[in-house]
């Protein structure tokens, strides 16, 4: 399985959505991506890709998007 779809399939299983909803999301687009949902979202990202987040790239994780860049700051290509 390629990092993309690690990556991917942590959004649909977190958010229960289909890959398709997933390329343009943002943070609160949707009702499960709350506050909790977002805390959770991180928590699967780290277990699954065994790091361990700043603070700063948490909050700064707004959309899937977004989210690319900041794993590729821990060294995860997500392509």
């Amino acid at each position: 399985m390629t990092n993309l779809e690690k990556y991917t399939n942590v959004f649909a299983e977190i958010f229960g959505i289909s890959e398709k909803q997933i390329e343009k999301l943002k943070y609160q687009d949707i009702k499960q991506w709350d506050s909790v949902g977002h805390m959770t979202l991180i928590a699967k990202l780290e277990e699954t890709f065994d790091i361990m987040m700043d603070t700063e790239d948490i909050i700064g994780l707004s959309s899937f998007e977004k989210g690319k860049e900041i794993m590729a700051k821990y060294g995860i290509e997500i392509k």
